[in-house]
């Protein structure tokens, strides 16, 4: 790929903008969106060529399945058994009162260029619209640690230059507000478990939200972030969630 093609919608002013509102008040998410859209460089493409690489991607990409639905429909999620990922992420976002499509309203503030196809599409939909699956499966909370720690597991999975800005200002903010924590070492235990892991984007979450949590985590080469819950932090209900 061409590095022509990699810096042509790089848009650093507008990634920096975004990047002093969210210092300002963490809670804009959409703000965290704008970031990933300025920097996004050609990011999409590498990680669908990825997916056309592998025989489960493929059919990902064929398919385009939609989580969405399955995430929403709290009912069907209560009634499967305790402990299985579906069961746990139902109780990762009541604990939080959090929604399956609350990060697309967030995401929707973000002008999408036309340049996209398809599968960069679909593919950038499904990595936001898995990110609380992602909270529970590596049981990270929604704490600043646990954000910032999944931000770097996610980053090591599927690399993104917008990602990667948030983690390391966030990671020099965090050793400023909380210097008795040893962010280094958590974020760099998230960036280890993302680089071990299979690949996430991979996985047929529409199959597997019946299955056992801790079976799932041990097939995809998840271990619990120790640094992480280790860290001294005060574990919310989601965190505890999460484990």
């Amino acid at each position: 790929m061409h590095l022509i093609d990699d810096i042509r919608y790089l848009k650093p002013l507008q990634a920096w903008r975004s990047m002093r509102a969210l210092i300002a008040d963490p809670e804009k998410t959409g703000e965290v969106f704008k970031i990933i859209e300025a920097l996004k460089g050609a990011s999409l493409a590498r990680a669908v060529a990825r997916l056309q690489a592998s025989a489960a991607g493929r059919d990902l990409l064929a398919r385009k399945p939609d989580i969405l639905p399955l995430l929403s429909d709290r009912e069907a999620l209560r009634a499967l058994p305790q402990g299985s990922v579906g069961r746990s992420y139902l109780t990762f976002v009541e604990a939080q009162d959090l929604s399956a499509d609350g990060l697309v309203a967030a995401s929707e503030e973000v002008p999408r260029g036309q340049e996209r196809s398809p599968e960069q599409r679909w593919l950038a939909n499904r990595l936001r619209d898995i990110h609380d699956l992602q909270h529970v499966v590596c049981g990270y909370g929604r704490d600043e640690l646990g954000e910032l720690c999944l931000l770097a597991f996610m980053c090591a999975q599927t690399p993104n230059r917008g990602i990667a800005f948030i983690v390391f200002m966030g990671r020099r903010k965090l050793r400023q507000d909380a210097p008795h924590i040893d962010v280094d070492a958590c974020v760099a235990e998230g960036r280890c478990m993302g680089e071990a892991a299979q690949w996430l984007a991979t996985v047929n979450w529409e199959d597997r939200l019946g299955e056992p949590l801790a079976h799932l985590r041990a097939e995809l080469g998840i271990a619990l972030p120790d640094s992480y819950r280790n860290a001294g932090i005060s574990r919310p209900a989601d965190a505890r969630a999460a484990a």
